[in-house]
């Protein structure tokens, strides 16, 4: 499962929905723990309640990624740079109770790792491999594993030329009051015995 998780694209967008039956397109649901239980994140141990929550999520190349996941308690101040799941994507009714999903998103070009795969397991003492906990939620912990964002030839290009331009204007500039400099083909500058 390990490898196979490393294969997969970056998470572009998490959520909670509230029935099976209406799921966004794109979309993956997780409707199973680790050991084959229902994932249900809202269950009620007392009741056999009609209200249900899956989490899902989304690897549509979009121009942000997840980075970041956190699972706090109703009463915490949302982290820093992080964006609560609200409402559920299908039915917009209260995502869960008593705990709060937050997400960290970040440009794809800016990202280097994102969340590429999350899981969730029937009870927190199991551990995942290469897998962050996120939190727990009625005896289930929600895990999220991490993986290289891929990379298109053409914004390695485009990120790399500015940084060279600038150098080389600096450089220039510098040069008229102080020894010429000769840029090698690795990219560095040098400075040549001439004065």
């Amino acid at each position: 499962m390990s490898e196979e998780s490393n294969k997969l694209g970056p998470i572009s967008a998490v959520g909670i929905v509230s029935s099976l039956t209406k799921i966004p397109d794109g979309f993956y649901v997780v409707t199973q723990t680790t050991d084959g239980s229902d994932a249900d994140l809202w269950k009620d141990g007392l009741f056999k309640s009609k209200v249900t929550r899956y989490l899902c999520f989304s690897r549509k190349t979009e121009p942000e990624v997840v980075v970041d996941m956190k699972l706090i308690d109703i009463k915490d101040p949302l982290p820093e740079s992080f964006t609560l799941v609200q409402e559920t994507l299908d039915k917009k009714e209260a995502a869960m109770r008593k705990r709060r999903l937050c997400v960290k998103m970040s440009t794809r070009e800016a990202a280097e790792t994102a969340v590429c795969d999350i899981q969730i397991t029937a009870k927190s003492k199991f551990q995942l491999v290469n897998y962050t906990c996120v939190g727990e939620i009625n005896n289930m912990g929600i895990w999220y594993r991490m993986g290289d964002v891929p990379r298109s030839r053409s914004s390695q290009q485009t990120r790399s030329a500015p940084k060279t331009d600038a150098l080389y204007s600096t450089i220039s500039r510098i040069a008229i009051s102080r020894p010429q400099y000769q840029q090698e083909n690795s990219g560095i500058y040098t400075m040549s015995g001439k004065r």
